[in-house]
């Protein structure tokens, strides 16, 4: 089994000692330093290689944040912290996942899976730029990063990209498989939706290209795991 090496920056001595003996539980991660001021973990991380970062939000002289913002930190980062507010930065300085204190070790468990699965992605190798798909009586070549998102019509599955629409027989599960889970993800029986193309999210439904996508009850919970 991989074991990762991971570290620990934060400030609050109780928070320190949950996380620590939440790390200690799981067989796949190796604790090798613990941190209680963000620059002395920024060091650490300039001179060692790490592959999980839990860090701490709130901190004196250099904060979670700024410390993601102003430092090129290549490892997957799960952030603890027990403000709410952060969460949309978070999202958008692309780390793991967030946890919110005081968080479980169940919630614990599920954030450490994340980065492994995302180390193991990356492991494998670059993502593809293309697939083929069929339709008619021809297999069509699809940039991946034009599609929008994918409609399910009866036996028949829409690929709607940037310049066009294309029609195959091709199910979801199958496109699953050719399209890696970084970049799609199902949110309704009959829609699939390319994430880095999401505008906005309202009242339930996905914004993509002026169109307007329902996020059901079945899919729910992964979507909102996913883009957090």
């Amino acid at each position: 089994m991989k074991v990762y090496k991971c570290i620990i920056i934060e400030d609050e001595p109780l928070a320190l000692e949950r996380t620590q003996s939440y790390v200690e539980k799981v067989p796949f991660l190796h604790l090798v330093a613990t941190f209680e001021n963000s620059l002395d973990g920024l060091t650490y991380l300039s001179t060692q290689p790490v592959d999980v970062l839990f860090l701490d939000i709130n901190m004196d002289e250099l904060s979670g944040v700024e410390l993601l913002e102003s430092s090129n930190i290549t490892c997957q980062v799960i952030i603890t912290t027990a403000y709410q507010q952060y969460a949309l930065k978070g999202y958008e300085l692309n780390v793991t996942d967030y946890l919110l204190k005081p968080f479980t070790f169940q919630r614990f468990l599920k954030a450490a899976n994340k980065a492994r699965e995302n180390l193991t992605k990356n492991r494998a190798g670059p993502l593809p730029e293309f697939i083929f798909v069929k339709t008619e009586n021809r297999l069509e070549k699809i940039m991946l990063a034009d599609i929008l998102y994918i409609e399910g019509m009866r036996d028949y599955r829409r690929i709607h990209t940037m310049q066009k629409s294309i029609m195959t027989l091709q199910n979801f599960s199958e496109l699953e498989q050719m399209i890696p889970a970084r970049l799609i993800c199902r949110v309704h029986k009959s829609y699939m939706v390319a994430l880095q193309k999401i505008e906005a999210i309202e009242r339930g439904r996905i914004l993509i290209a002026d169109q307007r996508i329902p996020i059901s009850a079945t899919y729910k919970n992964d979507f909102f795991e996913r883009i957090r």
